[in-house]
């Protein structure tokens, strides 16, 4: 299968000297992908399963989506339904085109079926995936933009550089992941605390009701995503704000800064600056859905993302309280045959 052949390779190898640039070839392949139909159609065959759900007032062939990080710009849009994703979300995009943090920044660490980064929201701008959109149009399940601060941009104005990128964007998403809790920006947690945060979801919710308004339409969902390194104290105040501002849901969680569980012939990883993401981290998200879960009452609809390496671990994410679950890691290091065992392994149970 074409599909075999070209992509494969890359995906399965991610371990070898520069994961970054596996990763750039890989969604440059599956960009060239997109453009052939016949292809398309043949691998949907193969991976695709269907599950629906409604979630967030939307519609899902399953529950199973790609998280961001994997294709910041849009590129390969029409590749990922065909893989058995059931919604997609790009970005984190910001204001800003940026290139993000010196290289080397993406450490691969099979052995612990994990990988740090600190990429720094590397991006080519909120206008230019508009231009993209605009051109190509939408994937054939619900679009995600996860939006966030630009590096260049002070904290103090913060809330304009999201203003801007939900602007330029509405037209496009499905729902908006507000990104406040990537480690790898400066001071960017910083807007999880109670006073920032409500500001910022306090402009953000006016900004996009008056947009939703203009287009004779019902408002587009807006969630927060959240660290996994909060304490209980600070995750329930930030719960709070969330409540408070009408937030739509939770995607519970970006990376950790911790450095648990590496496989001790990987541990001269463990000094790399930035995110952790994989098995390391299946035990702290789950905690964290389940937390957000029995503090809401169940009233807040959760995207369950983190650790997340089989069927076991998702059917685990969504027993915790999750409605919707999202893979990184683990399609990376193990390819599309993980989106078909965990689509297929939840397909038919009820949550």
């Amino acid at each position: 299968m074409l599909f075999e052949k070209i992509v494969r390779p890359a995906l399965y190898r991610m371990a070898y000297h520069d994961p970054e640039l596996v990763h750039e070839r890989t969604v440059a392949a599956l960009a060239r992908l997109s453009r052939v139909s016949p292809a398309l159609r043949a691998i949907e065959k193969v991976y695709r399963t269907d599950d629906p759900v409604s979630v967030l007032g939307l519609r899902f062939p399953n529950r199973v989506g790609l998280a961001a990080g994997m294709d910041k710009n849009g590129h390969a849009l029409a590749a990922w339904p065909a893989l058995g994703f059931g919604f997609v979300e790009v970005g984190t995009v910001t204001r800003h085109a940026q290139p993000g943090n010196p290289r080397p920044r993406l450490f691969s660490l099979p052995a612990t079926d994990a990988v740090i980064n600190r990429m720094g929201f590397n991006n080519a701008g909120a206008r230019a995936l508009a231009t993209r959109l605009a051109a190509d149009g939408k994937p054939g399940v619900p679009l995600g933009i996860s939006i966030g601060k630009s590096k260049v941009t002070p904290l103090d104005e913060a809330v304009e550089d999201y203003r801007f990128s939900l602007r330029t964007l509405h037209p496009y998403a499905d729902y908006f992941a507000i990104n406040v809790s990537s480690p790898n920006t400066p001071g960017l947690r910083a807007l999880q605390d109670r006073a920032a945060l409500a500001e910022l979801l306090a402009e953000l919710r006016l900004t996009s009701g008056a947009l939703a308004e203009e287009a004779g339409r019902a408002p587009t969902p807006l969630l927060v995503k959240v660290a996994p390194d909060l304490t209980d104290e600070a995750l329930a105040e930030l719960l709070g704000v969330c409540l408070d501002h009408g937030v739509a849901g939770l995607i519970a969680t970006n990376t950790t800064l911790g450095r648990d569980g590496i496989a001790a012939g990987e541990a001269h990883l463990a000094a790399e600056t930035g995110g952790l993401s994989g098995s390391p981290l299946t035990a702290r998200a789950r905690e964290v859905v389940r937390f957000v879960h029995e503090e809401t009452g169940g009233g807040l609809p959760i995207i369950g993302v983190g650790g997340i390496l089989g069927a076991d671990d998702a059917a685990r994410m969504l027993d915790a309280g999750a409605s919707l679950v999202q893979l990184y890691t683990g399609f990376a290091l193990h390819g599309p045959g993980l989106v078909r065992r965990v689509t297929r392994g939840l397909a038919g149970r009820r949550y």
